[in-house]
């Protein structure tokens, strides 16, 4: 059954703090840009794959972060505009799960335009829903072309103001 964006969402599944380091290899030289970046893209799917567990709609963890991760080697899921939307259908979940990061520095995600990602909207969902989960992924990129939403996003200090903020927004 599908219900509004902004109860779907729990504030568990929320962090405003998301921050990952550029890696280094053992010796503390850095990495390849290519390397290094898929380094990156799989500590942040890890902590998307943790948010998403907290919705308790997850059934397989480490097979949940397998699919997000293998999903995203087919193409970014970062959209441009400081924006990623890593998403993914799969049997690791039970029902449709939506987390939110936000990361106030921003994370190199090969992003369409070359820019770093602040915002990262998560969805997952089985596969025999489409209909829930392509109407999730449709409102998020709906909330997200205006600029004062993401900034509004950028600026939320708790996860009750992104709640509002998808609330506020969600048509």
């Amino acid at each position: 059954m599908y219900m509004a964006l902004w109860r779907a969402i729990k504030p568990e599944c929320i962090k405003l703090d998301l921050e990952v380091a550029w890696p280094c290899d053992s010796e503390g030289s850095p990495l390849t840009r290519e390397k290094a970046l898929w380094i990156i893209k799989e500590e942040v799917l890890r902590l998307l794959v943790d948010l998403h567990e907290k919705s308790g709609k997850v059934v397989n963890k480490k097979r949940l972060f397998t699919d997000l991760l293998n999903r995203e080697k087919k193409a970014t899921t970062a959209i441009g505009n400081g924006i990623a939307i890593p998403h993914v259908r799969t049997m690791q979940v039970n029902d449709v799960s939506f987390c939110f990061a936000k990361s106030e520095a921003g994370i190199e995600f090969d992003a369409i335009d070359g820019e770093p990602c602040h915002l990262f909207f998560s969805i997952v969902g089985p596969p025999y829903d489409d209909q829930i989960y392509l109407r999730y992924f449709k409102k998020i990129a709906s909330i997200l072309q205006y600029e004062a939403v993401r900034k509004a996003f950028l600026e939320a200090k708790t996860p009750d103001e992104v709640i509002k903020i998808i609330r506020d927004n969600e048509q």
